[in-house]
């Protein structure tokens, strides 16, 4: 696969992956939580892959490529808190840990960005990139939110996160759209 259609491929699958981890996030009546979980776990793996695509089809050494990875590492922070056998309260150190480095990932990715030739993909991508750390860091805040607050008002830590879901999958999306 040539690094085109890798970057291409990537950001398709990321958005994806963050649209369905937006859905995992949001309350819905009609879906029960280990639902949502697996949702929210496949979601985040999707969106791994979809950065370690796009960073593969990048420059080494650029900083788009450098922020790809590092999101595709808090992706896998992410996961890592899913999926091993911790305590709730390190599983939700690890969830925002995961957040802020895809939001630092997307300002690495961000510095790239600014430093291109002014153009409507250029100005797309700059707003992906702000969309999806603006995103990851809100989803950050209603975790420590709710870690600081075992036992008040979730609805609050809920609405920052879905918020921010949705923030990012907004930005993940436009990534994906073709630019000229």
């Amino acid at each position: 696969m040539d690094n085109q259609l890798k970057q291409q491929v990537g950001t398709v699958i990321q958005a994806i992956g963050t649209v369905i981890s937006a859905i995992a996030n949001t309350p819905i009546s009609f879906l029960s939580d280990s639902f949502q979980e697996d949702l929210d776990l496949i979601g985040n793996t999707l969106q791994a892959v979809g950065s370690g695509l796009v960073a593969d089809g990048l420059q080494p050494c650029s900083l788009s490529r450098i922020g790809n990875e590092v999101q595709a590492i808090g992706n896998t922070t992410v996961i890592a808190g899913m999926l091993l056998p911790l305590e709730d309260k390190t599983s939700q150190i690890l969830n925002i840990k995961g957040n802020l480095l895809q939001a630092v990932g997307a300002g690495i990715e961000l510095g790239d960005e600014l430093d291109e030739e002014p153009s409507t993909g250029e100005a797309l991508s700059v707003i992906s990139n702000l969309l999806q750390a603006a995103g990851n860091s809100l989803q950050a805040l209603g975790g420590k939110y709710e870690l600081d607050n075992p036992n008040g008002d979730d609805a609050y830590s809920q609405s920052l996160t879905v918020a921010g879901s949705w923030i990012q999958a907004v930005g993940a999306v436009i990534s994906a759209l073709p630019q000229q």
